[in-house]
């Protein structure tokens, strides 16, 4: 009997736990005694996916941010990759992360052990340098947006574009109604989704510029209702205290289910990130916003390419979501631009549109594309 397959995976974050769930379901659809293993987070691991290391000891986010964890991350990068040149798994699936994964890909690419990387790099927005180094660390590029795949194929390197899982798993007519019933809310009258991200700091530095957002707009419609998703139970317990502050508001805090507080929204504060794709895909309105450490951000403006840094924008013909960043993510402009959002409706039936066009570019069964071209590069050193 032929010894079982073993994938090495590490996701980073949030979004790359998603990704990974995904993938770790189709790879145990096709070999259901394939060990996945590495970090992942609750999504993966509910999928049989062993974490070697608790996935938010990596999610961490700005230049300045990554020095004050430097020791530990490389610490645990070297633990992971004693562990993989001794295990020998067929593939090494890096999701996201570039900062940490790359390096890692590189070594074990060296060592004859085949490479994946899921979630490109944003080399064609800043720091092209990276190039180079991807081509000597990544056997396949797994990107998820058209544009990616273009530019890695004018640079010769193997790509494939699979879309986003999100895309397949979202309904192209999300259902409002059902929504606000599995959410305990009533199905008529005026709904405000509030995300201030997945990172412990991001929801420091955006939790409470948020809900004065949410004051204010409280007194312009006294009808509205907020809706709070936790990414997990360290959000939640985070953000309790900082709710006690808005009792007014009676805002309801899940944990978790972001999708069904997405689809029962009207319109959406977001934190710059992946979620605003899913807001997108949800056809919802949206206003995204971010702050970082001051010189983080007086750094990745200088280095940065392209005029958006939302993915609704970046995918679209027509770029329509308002990204308020550091200094513009004041309280005034969140709130008359979340104005705009709940109460503009040819403009709201225009974003629409839009978003709908973006759903259908990405939805590509992006789980089998990704695991076809997984596929491709097992045995390609003849580890086995």
């Amino acid at each position: 009997m032929s010894k079982p397959l073993t994938f090495a995976m590490v996701a980073g974050e949030a979004s790359g736990d998603l990704l990974g769930a995904a993938l770790v379901r189709e790879i145990k659809r096709h070999h259901p005694d394939a060990r996945c293993y590495g970090i992942g987070g609750p999504g993966m691991i509910a999928e049989g996916f062993e974490t070697l290391f608790p996935m938010e000891r990596l999610s961490v986010m700005g230049l300045v941010e990554v020095l004050g964890r430097l020791r530990e991350l490389l610490g645990i990068r070297k633990q992971l990759r004693e562990t993989f040149l001794q295990d020998r798994p067929d593939v090494f699936i890096g999701i996201d992360a570039p900062d940490f994964n790359l390096a890692l890909e590189r070594n074990l690419k060296s060592n004859g052990i085949p490479t994946v990387h899921y979630v490109s790099p944003q080399v064609w927005a800043w720091r092209e340098g990276r190039l180079k180094k991807i081509r000597r660390s990544v056997d396949h590029m797994l990107c998820l947006l058209p544009f990616e795949a273009e530019y890695y194929q004018g640079h010769d390197v193997p790509v494939t574009f699979v879309g986003h899982p999100l895309a397949d798993q979202v309904a192209m007519e999300p259902d409002q109604a059902l929504a606000r019933q599995s959410l305990n809310l009533a199905s008529e009258g005026p709904v405000m989704g509030i995300l201030p991200g997945s990172r412990k700091a991001e929801v420091a530095r955006l939790a409470e510029l948020f809900l004065d957002t949410a004051r204010q707009i409280r007194q312009k419609i006294p009808s509205i209702r907020f809706l709070i998703p936790a990414a997990n139970e360290r959000r939640k317990q985070q953000l309790l205290p900082i709710l006690e502050g808005y009792s007014e508001l009676d805002i309801v805090l899940t944990e978790g289910r972001a999708s069904e507080v997405m689809a029962a929204s009207d319109a959406i504060l977001i934190a710059s990130g992946t979620a605003s794709l899913e807001a997108a895909l949800h056809k919802r309105p949206m206003v995204i916003s971010y702050r970082m450490a001051k010189l983080s951000f007086a750094i990745l403006r200088r280095l940065v390419k392209v005029k958006h840094v939302g993915l609704p924008n970046l995918l679209s013909d027509k770029p329509m979501v308002p990204e308020l960043l550091q200094d513009e993510a004041t309280v005034e402009n969140l709130t008359n631009a979340m104005l705009k959002a709940l109460r503009d409706e040819p403009w709201r039936q225009e974003v629409t549109g839009n978003f709908a066009d973006i759903h259908r570019t990405l939805k590509r069964d992006a789980s089998v594309l990704a695991w076809q071209a997984i596929q491709s590069v097992i045995g390609k050193y003849d580890v086995r």
